[in-house]
């Protein structure tokens, strides 16, 4: 399988199964799909509340045969109501407990923003902490600890814009690995990608398929449909080639089998210049997940994007 060398020299697998909205009853079956397929990175968040079954999963896999888990690379998220210095370790080991594991190959700051403990989503002031109290900086610090005592093999952030990472880089002595955002052809990212490329930080997409909207979905795009009729592909594995063609890290969530097999698939889906070109120009800015919920400027938060 393809895969990114990072800037710890490891090396994450190009394409993963994503968890996210996974239900508990279907993502341990979704995941022991996607192993016995030959996936062999998942991507998980605490906050996604299904790594107890996700983690069962992994240690059934293992112990039946079907991977070595030197062999599977797992990501998991720090969720932002533990940014705090005391925090943050133990954030992890219930992490590393729910998924049955003595260590996460990437772990990630989940969002640029500091929560009361205890708070899933923002609904009020008190749900919020400032920055000026719990700097991102601080917070990475601690993770730089998990990364040198060999709890976690890299870390990274997610939904971090250039200037957050910014901020992190002049500030900690590890500069992050990945940067996960949103990213598909109407969010195409250059920019952020050009700036993640300069300074060796790999990226990975969520939400490549992109999502719903009022005038229709990506995978109906008339654009997508037709390079995929040329290829004799399916319009969600070219909107993966486009990224992958990109080095760009996708995490496609599915829960069944036919899907999960199908994304695997895009891996020998082969782009043209032209048809690279073509889904490049569809960019418009657009994202399905603006990050409002996480904006409070009464407690120094704007808009995130």
């Amino acid at each position: 399988m393809k895969s990114i060398t990072l800037n710890t020299g490891a090396k994450m697998p190009i394409i993963g199964l994503g968890t996210f909205l996974s239900s508990t009853g279907e993502v341990y079956q979704a995941v022991r799909w996607a192993i016995k397929l030959g996936y062999k990175h998942i991507d998980c968040a605490a906050i996604y509340h299904n790594q107890e079954e996700v983690g069962q999963a992994l240690l059934d896999a293992i112990n039946e045969g079907d991977i070595k888990r030197e062999d599977i690379f797992i990501t998991s998220k720090l969720w932002n109501d533990s940014h705090k210095i005391d925090d943050v370790r133990p954030a992890l080991e219930n992490t590393l407990k729910e998924l049955k594991l003595d260590y996460l190959d990437l772990y990630l700051m989940h969002w640029p923003v500091a929560q009361a403990k205890g708070t899933a989503m923002p609904q009020n002031d008190n749900d919020w902490i400032p920055l000026s109290e719990v700097p991102l900086w601080e917070t990475w610090a601690e993770m730089e600890k998990l990364y040198n005592d060999g709890l976690v093999k890299a870390i990274g952030v997610s939904n971090f814009n250039e200037e957050n990472l910014s901020k992190i880089i002049a500030k900690t002595q590890v500069v992050p690995a990945v940067n996960q955002v949103e990213c598909h052809p109407l969010l195409n990212q250059n920019e952020l990608i050009a700036y993640c490329s300069k300074n060796n930080i790999a990226i990975t997409a969520y939400s490549p398929l992109g999502a719903q909207r009022s005038d229709g979905s990506l995978l109906a795009n008339p654009r997508i449909v037709q390079i995929a009729a040329k290829l004799n592909a399916t319009p969600a594995q070219v909107l993966l080639a486009w990224q992958i063609a990109r080095n760009v890290i996708v995490i496609p969530k599915s829960v069944h089998e036919n899907r999960i097999r199908e994304n695997l698939a895009s891996l020998v889906v082969s782009l043209d210049d032209d048809d690279i070109k073509q889904i490049d120009t569809m960019n418009e800015n657009y994202r399905f997940f603006d990050g409002l919920a996480f904006t409070n400027p009464n407690k120094g938060y704007n808009k995130i994007f």
